[in-house]
């Protein structure tokens, strides 16, 4: 029987929405947009770096941030027993920058995301690892004969969860699951923990 790995994405998932956390930190309810809402990340990322350039936020005001928020609860309890289970991984189209103090938090899981391009504190790019990241790693993954089990929230999560052997959507909002009905939609962790362990015999 193939090895199974188990890649989860972070935002919606483990952790708060990190923009939507910015956004009311600072009262800019246009930053309150996720890849929930917009399909096209470089298009959300574009309008983004365009109101923080317009409000002059800095990198370190986003920190500040980020450092201050707390874990999903439950969350960190079901990585725990996910990974005394099997491998697991997170694919995720957040940015180092921001998700170190979250993953810090989460126990220092593999994290694989993308990178800010930063210039005396300001946010002036991006750089994506690939285009489809979430979706080529699966396929990877498969390619190296592993068995791959994914779960995510979003529209950027759907790719990698059709890649996938298995894709759940978890805490998934209306709009999506409605969309993407081929994929079981959970919404506690209880309920996808035996659902995986279901998947891993």
């Amino acid at each position: 029987m193939k090895q199974t790995i188990v890649t989860l994405d972070m935002e919606g998932v483990l952790t708060p929405e990190i923009w939507i956390a910015v956004a009311e930190k600072t009262g800019i309810p246009e930053l309150r947009l996720t890849t929930r809402d917009e399909p096209n990340y470089d298009k959300l990322m574009r309008g983004r770096l365009k109101i923080l350039d317009q409000h002059g936020l800095k990198l370190s005001d986003i920190q500040a941030v980020i450092a201050a928020l707390p874990l999903l609860p439950g969350a960190k309890d079901f990585l725990d027993e996910l990974r005394s289970l099997t491998q697991v991984l997170i694919l995720s189209d957040t940015f180092e920058q921001f998700a170190s103090p979250l993953i810090r938090q989460l126990g220092m899981p593999t994290l694989l995301c993308h990178r800010l391009v930063v210039e005396n504190d300001r946010i002036t790019d991006y750089k994506i690892r690939i285009q489809d990241q979430k979706q080529k790693a699966v396929a990877a993954f498969k390619l190296m004969n592993y068995r791959v089990i994914a779960a995510g929230d979003s529209f950027n999560d759907t790719a990698m969860l059709g890649e996938a052997d298995v894709g759940f959507l978890f805490h998934a909002p209306l709009n999506i699951t409605q969309q993407f009905p081929k994929f079981r939609a959970l919404d506690t962790y209880g309920d996808l923990l035996d659902a995986i362990k279901a998947q891993l015999g």
